[in-house]
């Protein structure tokens, strides 16, 4: 990879740009108020199973696909598949964490001024942009070679979840550092599925998440946003 698309993947992929990804569980929240999550063991049982259940088979198979729509300046098929992962959110909150993602990282890239004009203006042009689209958006503009773009969204959400458990479980600094280092192999699986998968074999079929999700609306006292 070219150094300035490695530098690019850095920026973009860490989770200190400003789209407000720390503010965000994903349902995590909720399982530890539920006691599904109490420990390093739970965990990881969590978050491999979030990952290879839901992130993988639809939320990295459909970032793929945008990468590759993007790519071919197919901007039908770019509109697709943000419109069906938009449609896939099955609660308010998750809903409202994709958009606002996904608006807030448009508006990074026209401020940044890295997106041409066509790219940007497909973006602008939907209703509601996922934080995927925006994401596979600016890989494209940034000439990141897609399979590392892919590994390192897969890893940005790996490294979320693992901090949400070490500031909530709680687990020690070092603790969760070789937990998200017990990820790689599970990662890795995760990135070759997503490219692989046909459309058919796509899925996100999680009712426990989505009832979590739920009731994490209602809850009384919460850190984060969803």
């Amino acid at each position: 990879m070219p150094a300035s698309a490695l530098l690019h993947l850095l920026q973009f992929a860490s989770p200190a740009l400003p789209i407000g990804a720390y503010s965000y569980s994903q349902g995590l929240e909720a399982a530890l108020e539920r006691g599904i999550v109490a420990d390093a063991a739970t965990a990881r049982a969590w978050i491999v199973g979030q990952l290879h259940e839901v992130v993988a088979p639809w939320e990295a198979a459909v970032c793929w696909r945008l990468m590759r729509a993007f790519q071919r300046r197919d901007m039908a098929a770019a509109l697709m598949w943000s419109e069906r992962f938009i449609a896939s959110r099955d609660s308010a909150e998750s809903r409202a964490e994709t958009i606002q993602m996904g608006y807030s990282l448009t508006q990074l890239l026209a401020e940044l001024g890295v997106a041409d004009g066509a790219l940007l203006a497909a973006l602008r042009g939907q209703d509601e942009v996922a934080l995927p689209t925006a994401y596979a958006c600016a890989v494209v503009a940034l000439a990141i070679p897609h399979e590392a773009a892919l590994l390192a969204l897969l890893f940005a959400w790996a490294e979320n979840q693992v901090l949400v458990c070490v500031k909530s479980v709680p687990l020690g600094q070092v603790a969760g550092q070789r937990l998200l280092l017990s990820l790689r192999a599970e990662l890795e699986a995760a990135a070759r599925f997503a490219q692989s998968v046909r459309d058919e074999g796509m899925r996100n079929w999680a009712p426990g998440l989505s009832l979590l999700s739920m009731q994490h609306e209602v809850q009384y006292s919460r850190l984060y946003r969803s």
